[in-house]
């Protein structure tokens, strides 16, 4: 399969103006993460607009059955951006807003990490990175002719080699109902990706292991949305979707910066300077 170039700078994407739907997530994202004045703000703000997309216009389910035989699957395998999960989640009314108030308290649902059985809507407990994969290829092994599963890695789980061994899997029995998406926000915990393990040209690297991939601006919902639209994009073949987004994306004191990968005690002016960061244009 021939790729279509990157509709972007693969290490920069610009500066696409949010929306107001898109602010809004990042607005109760801030709010959860204000709570417990910790969280891995930066991380969840890259995949805003890959779950908004998917739970917006993709995946078919029911918030009132959560277990629902005939839904698609979505596993969050970089499960330190719950963040974004957790109010897409709410937002779709698999739980009460008000739960987004207790991230990481005693009295709450919502930990550190997305937790099976625990958190209405969350299909796998992740945060163990690079097992999401593995968990995705068994469950589109389990429902094959009857629903879809969808997995978000991260670039920096393409380090690991449990990833490769699912993907090699995943090609092998032919998983067309499955479709990665990789968020990635070129960053890591405490550098580049670029610095830590290049991983480009990552495109051929999954072409090369089986899967039929296209590139996207994962901060466009639009383009997001079409891409899709179009899976499987090869009959036969799992998909993947590598989205290149921005680490931190919607606030410019956040964008790229490592310090934000996860923060603790954030002071009320750093909430304030988020929150108004976030204000309608």
């Amino acid at each position: 399969m021939t790729l279509s170039p990157p509709p972007i700078d693969p290490a920069r994407p610009p500066a696409l103006p949010l929306d107001a739907r898109s602010k809004a997530l990042r607005v109760a994202i801030v709010q959860a993460f204000a709570s417990a004045s910790r969280g891995h703000l930066g991380s969840a703000f890259s995949l805003v607009e890959i779950l908004r997309v998917l739970y917006d216009d993709v995946l078919r389910f029911d918030p009132a059955r959560p277990r629902w035989p005939g839904r698609d699957r979505m596993i969050l395998s970089k499960g330190h951006g719950c963040l974004a999960l957790y109010a897409i989640l709410a937002d779709k009314g698999f739980f009460p807003a008000s739960e987004l108030g207790r991230f990481c308290q005693p009295d709450g649902i919502l930990g550190g990490h997305p937790e099976y059985g625990k958190v209405p809507g969350v299909e796998a407990s992740t945060g163990s990175l690079g097992h999401g994969l593995s968990m995705g290829v068994g469950m589109a092994l389990a429902i094959r002719g009857q629903g879809r599963v969808f997995v978000v890695d991260s670039d920096g789980e393409c380090n690991e080699g449990s990833l490769w061994e699912a993907a090699l899997h995943a090609a092998k029995h032919r998983l067309d109902n499955l479709t990665v998406l990789v968020d990635y926000n070129h960053m890591q915990s405490y550098g580049s990706s670029a610095e830590v393990l290049p991983l480009d040209p990552l495109a051929a690297k999954w072409q090369a292991f089986g899967f039929a991939a296209e590139e996207v601006d994962g901060h466009d919902p639009a383009a997001l949305r079409a891409a899709l639209a179009r899976t499987p994009f090869q009959p036969g073949q799992p998909s993947v979707l590598i989205c290149h987004t921005i680490k931190g994306k919607g606030v410019p004191f956040l964008e790229g910066n490592a310090k934000w990968h996860h923060k603790t005690r954030a002071s009320e002016a750093e909430i304030q300077a988020l929150m108004t960061a976030l204000e309608p244009a």
